[in-house]
């Protein structure tokens, strides 16, 4: 059984996230939405668009970068704090790491906030794609031309390269920090074994994987870009090379957006026609979560518990649905 409580935004739905109890939705408007049972609340954080948001590690905050050159982090209330400025230039891509420290681009920049406030900066030959913080320790994974950079940006230390001919455009790390993938121009995703710098290649897509989500012991990582949810096997030696993938959720839709359950082997799929399912690993078992015609699925994002589950569209739709 599932209730669910529909939002008309009426912006395009860049992120969600729970914060807490909270479910907070970050819009191409500039603003977010923080809706709690039946209250909703405008939050104006950005002068122009948002372009990228995550929560934060500890889920108390949602942090966003906008095209006014603001990286602000805002609570569960609505009190918003301005973390960095860029005068002029857009703020392409936000990562929240350990002990309060964030991560964004602008340009070919990268530049890390720490959680005492100081800033270290990196310049690129090229523009940054995605970054992503290692799961432990401050470590930084920047996906750009030709490979990922791994940066310690609280130390002195030069960062180092995995190299990979093609444009990367996210990066991930898993969740016991062995490995770190990147989704990249060429419809593929490829990926790395921290250990030896082993290659994995993962390709096939018919559009490109946007949307990458680890599963809960990152046994599985979970991909957009196909009419199904693709999920790469990661419980073996060499990690997916060999395995076929799990695909669940077929359609004849391309998949937009994952997001696997915080605790569960099982993982939401939304497609490009706004309908939503949670699928389970094992048997393959589907439930419908949202029917289509909202527009296509732009945010998925499971409360910590995973009895929730935010969804948001390119249209503006939105919706929190409880999981009985």
């Amino acid at each position: 059984m599932t209730s669910t409580v529909e939002h008309a935004f009426e912006a395009f739905v860049v992120e969600a996230a729970f914060l807490g109890e909270t479910a907070a939705f970050a819009l191409g408007d500039g603003s977010l939405r923080l809706v709690a049972g039946g209250d909703e609340m405008r939050v104006p954080v950005h002068a122009g668009a948002i372009l990228s948001a995550a929560p934060a590690i500890d889920g108390r905050r949602i942090v966003t970068g906008g095209d006014d050159g603001i990286v602000a982090a805002t609570d569960f209330g609505g009190a918003v704090e301005r973390l960095a400025e860029r005068p002029r230039k857009w703020i392409d891509r936000v990562a929240a790491g350990p002990g309060g420290a964030v991560g964004f681009t602008t340009g070919r920049q990268v530049s890390v906030r720490l959680a005492d406030g100081r800033e270290r900066n990196l310049d690129l030959p090229r523009a940054a794609g995605g970054i992503a913080f290692a799961p432990k320790g401050l470590r930084l994974a920047i996906a750009r031309y030709d490979g990922v950079t791994l940066w310690w940006p609280a130390t002195d230390a030069e960062p180092t390269g995995l190299e990979w001919k093609g444009a990367h455009l996210a990066a991930a790390f898993s969740p016991d920090g062995k490995y770190v993938v990147t989704a990249m121009q060429d419809n593929a995703l490829h990926g790395w074994r921290l250990a030896d710098g082993k290659d994995m290649r993962m390709s096939g897509y018919p559009a490109k994987p946007r949307s990458i989500s680890w599963s809960a012991k990152g046994r599985f990582l979970a991909t957009s870009g196909a009419n199904a949810a693709i999920l790469w096997p990661f419980h073996f030696k060499d990690g997916p090379m060999g395995k076929p993938p799990l695909q669940l959720g077929a359609r004849e839709v391309l998949v937009t957006r994952v997001a696997c359950h915080p605790k569960q082997e099982l993982v939401a799929v939304g497609y490009q026609d706004g309908m939503v399912l949670a699928v389970r690993f094992g048997d393959a078992e589907e439930a419908v979560i949202q029917r289509p015609g909202a527009g296509p699925v732009s945010a998925l994002a499971w409360d910590g518990g995973g009895r929730r589950l935010a969804v948001g569209t390119e249209a503006g739709a939105a919706a929190v649905v409880s999981l009985d």
